[in-house]
């Protein structure tokens, strides 16, 4: 992992009081043991959510045959949709599906975790405002966990995460490209490539803190520069930065 000294502490500091206290009467300490389902429910079509729907640890997906990889999905694919405003929480997300949660705006995921993921586990698509992704965990991403496509910013508390490629990406070149934002507290990673990847070239930025990173993960953010015209985008930098704002004490190795 790449640490460089920097004052990046005053900076993540700013960051974080502009965003509003998680809306969660419970904090859960970060936890490495995924749950055990207390049931499954194939689903022929995405679940919608509007309000909250506590899924009391039932194991939801989407059937047989439904991972095809890489394959980029979409809507349609997903195992829930959650409306703007909607909070999901107390679910297991099953190996069988393409694409795991969608939140259409400004969301809550409280207590998630993604047993195998295909695709991507979670894609943002707010335009503006604060998603908020609290406790659970993923594992198996060959690529990305939280695809951030839209706006605004996505708070990420106390989640745990394993063999992945990338725990937050903000897109690197969709049609429509924001200023997005990723805020990483507690988070506890073991075997990966990359925790974030950011598109500074947008003013993307990423504060990391209180974090624990096995020796397994490769590197801790990098900045990209970004597009809207479907292009690869180009890698700028790795490491502490005036975008990637984090110190060596706040993303320890554990």
């Amino acid at each position: 992992m790449h640490f460089s000294t920097t004052s990046a502490a005053l900076a993540a500091a700013a960051l974080l009081s502009t965003v509003s206290a998680t809306p969660t009467n419970v904090i859960r300490a970060a936890t490495t043991t995924f749950p055990t389902a207390a049931g499954t429910s194939h689903l022929s079509a995405p679940k919608v959510i509007s309000g909250t729907f506590d899924g009391k640890m039932v194991r939801f997906d989407r059937g047989s045959g439904a991972c095809t990889g890489q394959t980029e999905g979409g809507d349609a694919d997903a195992v829930f949709q959650v409306a703007d405003g909607g909070h999901l929480k107390n679910v297991i997300i099953g190996a069988d599906q393409a694409e795991g949660v969608h939140c259409m705006g400004s969301c809550t995921i409280e207590n998630v975790w993604w047993e195998n993921v295909c695709e991507d586990a979670l894609t943002i698509k707010q335009k503006s405002g604060t998603s908020y992704v609290i406790g659970g965990g993923a594992k198996g991403a060959d690529d990305k966990v939280i695809q951030h496509n839209g706006g605004g910013t996505v708070s990420i508390k106390n989640f745990y995460v394993s063999n992945f490629g990338k725990l937050y990406r903000s897109c690197g070149n969709c049609g429509t490209q924001y200023e997005r934002h990723v805020i990483i507290d507690g988070v506890t990673a073991d075997n990966g490539k990359l925790l974030v990847g950011i598109n500074s070239n947008y003013g993307d930025t990423a504060t990391i803190t209180n974090s624990c990173l096995k020796s397994t993960v490769k590197e801790v953010c990098e900045e990209f520069k970004g597009n809207n015209n479907g292009d690869e985008p180009t890698k700028i930098s790795t490491g502490i930065s005036k975008s990637c704002i984090y110190t060596a004490k706040g993303v320890a190795t554990c």
